[in-house]
C-alpha cells in the first residue's frame, strides 16, 4: 500500500477528494487540519444546535490510500495538471508499512477502574483480580467505552448509590453504546430501558446487553413511556437544556435525576433550565466536565 499526502486550501478540500476518490482509484481520502497543534489551528466542530466557527480547516492534509505506487504517482500527476488544483501541493509519496491493525486497537483499550470492585474491561483482557463487578465493552461505532470523563463520572455514581433493592425501572436517555443501562442492570436495575434518536446505538445497545448478560430493552426515543426511579442522559448541555421538560417527567416522585456532557462553565444554565422540576447539583468534577444530579420530592 502507498499513500499520497496532499496540502489543499479549504476551497479545495472538496473538490481533491472528489477527484481521487472517483477518478483516481484512491482506495481512502482522509482530511486533517493542516495546521494541528500550532497557533494557527482553529476548531470546526461545536456542540448539536450552536453554528461552528467555520465550514473546514484553512488549510487540510488529504491522505490518499492507494495499492500501487504507480497508480499513486499518477494520481498526483493528474491531479496536479488540472488548472483549478493550482494551490494543491504533494507533500509526500510513501509506503504504508503492514501493520496489525487489530492488535494495535486493542493496544490502546485497557481495562477501565470505575470503582476499586468495578471495572469496564475489554475482551481481549482478563478482568482485575479485584474486580467484582465487570462491564465488556469493545471500542465500536457509538459513543461509550468509559474511557471518558463523562461515562465514568455516571457510572461512579451508580456503583455509589446502588442498593440491595436496586431500582424498579431505570432509563438511559441517549444510551450510545449502551454502558450506562449495562452498569445500572448490574447494579440492581430490574426494568432497564435504553434509547437513542441514533438506530446503530440501538444496535450496539442490544449487542452489548446482550454480551454482559442483562437485560436491557433498547429502542428509539418513544420506546420510553412512565415514571423511572433514575434517569441517567449524557449527553451534551445543549441536547440537555432542551430535554428539560421532557426528562423532568420521565423522573419518579423520590426518583434520582443524573446528567453528564456538561462542561464546568455550563453548569448553572443547566441548573437554570431545570429550576422548574428540580434543584441541581454538582456533584462531581474531572477534567472540566461536571456531573451534574438531582433528587426529586418524595412520593406523598
Amino acid at each position: 500500500m502507498f499513500e499520497l499526502v496532499l496540502v489543499a486550501p479549504e476551497a479545495l478540500v472538496e473538490s481533491v477528494s472528489e477527484a481521487l476518490m472517483n477518478e483516481l482509484e484512491a482506495l481512502s481520502v482522509s482530511v486533517e487540519d493542516a495546521d494541528a497543534d500550532t497557533d494557527e489551528e482553529r476548531a470546526i466542530f461545536g456542540e448539536p444546535g450552536l453554528p461552528a466557527p467555520r465550514a473546514g480547516w484553512q488549510r487540510s492534509v488529504l491522505t490518499a490510500l492507494f495499492e500501487h505506487e504507480d497508480t499513486a504517482t499518477e494520481a498526483a500527476t493528474l491531479l496536479l495538471a488540472q488548472e483549478w488544483a493550482h494551490d494543491v501541493h504533494v507533500q509526500a509519496l510513501r509506503e504504508v508499512q503492514p501493520q496489525d491493525w487489530v492488535r494495535l486497537t486493542q493496544s490502546q483499550f485497557s481495562p477501565v477502574e470505575i470503582t476499586s470492585e468495578f471495572w469496564i474491561v475489554p475482551s481481549w483482557h482478563e478482568p482485575p483480580a479485584q474486580a467484582r463487578r465487570v462491564i465488556r465493552l469493545d471500542p465500536g461505532l457509538a459513543f461509550g467505552t468509559g474511557t471518558h470523563p463523562t461515562t465514568r463520572m455516571c457510572l461512579r455514581w451508580i456503583a455509589r448509590h446502588a442498593s440491595p433493592q436496586g431500582w424498579s425501572r431505570v432509563l438511559d436517555y441517549g444510551c450510545g453504546s449502551g454502558i450506562l443501562a449495562i452498569g445500572a442492570a448490574l447494579h440492581g436495575g430490574q426494568c432497564v430501558d435504553a434509547v437513542d434518536i441514533d438506530p446503530a446505538a440501538v444496535e450496539a445497545t442490544r449487542a452489548n446487553a446482550q454480551a454482559n448478560a442483562v437485560a436491557v430493552q433498547a429502542g428509539l426515543p418513544e420506546l420510553a413511556s412512565g415514571r423511572y426511579e433514575l434517569v441517567l442522559a449524557n449527553i451534551l448541555a445543549t441536547p440537555l437544556k432542551l430535554l428539560a421538560p421532557l426528562l423532568a417527567a420521565h423522573v419518579a416522585p423520590g426518583g434520582h435525576l443524573v446528567l453528564a456532557g456538561i462542561l464546568e462553565r455550563q453548569a448553572q444554565e443547566l441548573q437554570s433550565a431545570y429550576a422548574p422540576w428540580c434543584a441541581l447539583e454538582v456533584s462531581e468534577r474531572e477534567e472540566g466536565w461536571v456531573l451534574m444530579t438531582a433528587r426529586f420530592g418524595e412520593p406523598t
